[in-house]
């Protein structure tokens, strides 16, 4: 379960991190809409990218994996407050909504397996 919750959490990840790294016209729209600069705005597609990396690393070393998701966390959260304040549907931030449910079902099984097995 971890591992496959690993991988979906690394997708979860990595598709929005290609889209604006790539400058996807639908990212830069989107960067348009929340009055964040182009250049900016790719760069919490770097902060995804690395979220990716640290949580596929952390099949073989647990904290890192945590830790990458817990930064995901915050940029999640950070996504919720930017939509909110351009006053965005439900629709809309239900991208956001959806990564932050599939990060914290990873956090929670990542940091119950690694105590189970360093009880």
């Amino acid at each position: 379960m971890y591992t496959a919750l690993s991988i979906l959490q690394a997708a979860a990840c990595l598709v929005p991190a290609s889209a604006k790294l790539l400058g996807h016209p639908k990212m830069q729209k989107a960067a348009a809409h929340f009055g964040i600069p182009w250049h900016h705005y790719r760069l919490i597609g770097v902060a995804e990218l690395a979220a990716a990396a640290g949580i596929l690393a952390g099949l073989w070393w647990h904290p890192l994996g945590v830790a990458a998701a817990a930064g995901m966390v915050l940029l999640l959260t950070g996504a919720l407050i930017t939509h909110r304040r351009a006053l965005d549907s439900a629709k809309e931030m239900a991208p956001a909504l959806l990564t932050l449910a599939i990060t914290l079902a990873y956090l929670a099984i990542a940091l119950t397996s690694w105590s189970v097995t360093h009880a």
